[in-house]
């Protein structure tokens, strides 16, 4: 008999370590504190590339009309009003612009250009070149919801956004479908709040195995 209670006692073990174990698997967020502000003098290298027409007029992430004629940029996640000098590594150009719009979206690129900014630095013809952006005066962080996010997907349809947002609302929490305003509108799966752009890097590469894209963006204010 006392074998036999033995046995239950382990298998009711088990039992609660699998249950314990499942929970531990779906990615939850906790409260986080604000993310830093942009540190001046930070430095990021990649790539550039610039918009105009269809997105003139049209209203930017942080709530302005944008106008491709002011020197003004998109950037995935530093701080809006953030300035920052864009250096052309081929021609050594260079320009400040403020960051107002969240972008660009394709790997690889770290910044996107107005037109008139593109024009300073003589990339209009190549549409993309390599740069050094540096920041030279920190933004306004209280528009800032305090978290880095992960982009999993973009779709012009929101029914294929929320379907894979089913899909990876079986392993993290948050997951989102948020409006993304544009030339037409789109639908942004985001995935997760994290404190800082490394582990929303880190929560990137799991992510990217379900959804075969992940961008880290920061989550502002205008997102749920």
């Amino acid at each position: 008999m006392k074998s036999l209670g033995n046995r239950w006692i382990l298998v009711v073990a088990l039992v609660l370590l699998l249950v314990l174990g499942g929970c531990a698997k779906k990615k939850r967020a906790g409260r986080t504190p604000p993310a830093p502000a942009a540190r001046v003098g930070q430095v990021e290298r990649g790539i550039a590339s610039w918009y105009g027409e269809p997105y003139h007029g049209r209203q930017a992430a942080n709530g302005e009309i944008y106008d491709m004629e002011k020197l003004t940029a998109a950037h995935r996640t530093l701080p809006f009003n953030t300035w920052v000098r864009v250096h052309n590594e081929r021609n050594g150009k260079e320009v400040e612009v403020r960051i107002t719009d969240r972008g660009p979206f394709i790997e690889g690129r770290i910044i996107d250009l107005s037109r008139a900014a593109a024009r300073v630095i003589e990339m209009i013809g190549p549409g993309i070149v390599p740069v050094r952006v540096t920041v030279i005066a920190a933004g306004d962080n209280r528009r800032a919801a305090g978290n880095f996010a992960v982009q999993a997907g973009v779709f012009r349809e929101q029914r294929r956004a929320e379907k894979l947002k089913k899909a990876l609302s079986k392993r993290y929490d948050p997951v989102v479908v948020a409006p993304r305003a544009g030339a037409r509108t789109e639908w942004q799966v985001l995935v997760g709040r994290e404190p800082t752009e490394e582990s929303a890097a880190l929560l990137a590469r799991q992510v990217r195995s379900i959804s075969g894209k992940a961008l880290v963006v920061r989550w502002d204010e205008v997102h749920p």
